[in-house]
């Protein structure tokens, strides 16, 4: 009996065209697993997206036990408190994007996709008291954060929910990620309230970090991501998925030093992975020199870009 082939070949996500030139090769960096994967760019809208992909049962074993996101403060050891004040701050700073465009309380119903570990929703629920519902692929009910929530596991657009039933959707590195992404957003499109908000954030093709680093870069984070944004296909994303573009911000709530350390660790190993576990005293120390210089980091274009979007009226 033939077992079922690991990739396979895809059109572009975002216009449907089969007809592409090669963008660039990628490395697994982050775990060091063998392989090299393409990256493509679409002839005729230009999107960059990963084809041959893994299929969705083969891309599983890329998401299991050293997945970053999924991984609680207990798994480092004796630098737990410094991680979990890490994720803390994102998750603080995911909330300061938030509360610039919608005003949340108790009645609103706040939907994080790809909600990962669920610390996100524990968060909000602290703050504004509202009701949390968790998506990933990955069965992750078992997290801590994520047992005052309504978790659901597996993808998206799978998902049975009411229609305008959330007044919040938030994709933090999700749609990098998907293997549907236009059937992901006119899902949340159905989903979101008529006066709600979708903030998506992904990292950004047409980046300081992406022209320093280049096939090492940390956003291509082969082979989990399977399509790679600039701000032009972000935005005409949105639109087309019957979205109103609000704002786009030039950077993102997730760290921009940690593309800066991986970017770099990645150009010396060559391929080798990056063992988190050690790589994590270079990573604080490293971060701690550069403490004056961060927040004038903080929001130049180095890595990420955030839209913040409502139905199109």
């Amino acid at each position: 009996m033939m077992s079922a082939p690991a990739f396979e070949a895809v059109a572009c996500y975002y216009c449907g065209s089969g007809t592409a030139t090669k963008f660039l090769t990628a490395e697994d960096d982050l775990t060091g697993r063998p392989g090299r994967f393409t990256f493509v760019r679409c002839r005729d809208c230009s999107l960059v997206y990963q084809s041959p992909r893994p299929t969705l049962e083969h891309v599983k074993s890329y998401y299991e036990s050293e997945y970053i996101a999924h991984r609680q403060p207990s798994d480092w050891g004796w630098l737990a408190p410094l991680f979990r004040r890490a994720i803390e701050s994102l998750d603080r700073e995911k909330l300061r994007i938030v509360d610039r465009y919608l005003r949340l309380g108790p009645s609103s119903a706040v939907l994080d996709v790809g909600c990962g570990a669920g610390t996100f929703l524990a968060h909000v629920r602290s703050r504004h008291g509202c009701a949390g519902v968790g998506v990933d692929f990955m069965d992750l009910g078992d997290r801590p954060a994520l047992r005052a929530v309504e978790f659901h596991r597996g993808l998206f657009y799978d998902q049975p929910f009411e229609r305008e039933r959330f007044n919040l959707i938030t994709m933090w590195h999700f749609l990098e990620h998907d293997y549907d992404p236009m059937r992901s957003l006119a899902h949340a499109h159905a989903s979101l309230a008529p006066e709600g908000r979708l903030i998506v954030e992904v990292p950004r093709l047409d980046s300081v970090t992406f022209r320093l680093f280049g096939d090492r870069w940390p956003g291509v984070q082969a082979p989990q991501h399977t399509a790679l944004y600039d701000r032009a296909l972000l935005l005409k994303t949105m639109e087309r998925s019957g979205f109103e573009v609000l704002d786009h911000l030039p950077y993102g709530a997730f760290p921009p030093y940690f593309y800066l350390f991986c970017g770099t660790a990645f150009r010396l190993l060559k391929g080798r992975g990056l063992n988190m576990q050690k790589a994590i005293y270079a990573y604080f120390a490293g971060q701690l020199l550069l403490l004056p210089v961060l927040p004038f980091l903080k929001r130049r274009n180095l890595a990420m870009q955030t839209v913040v979007c409502r139905k199109a009226r």
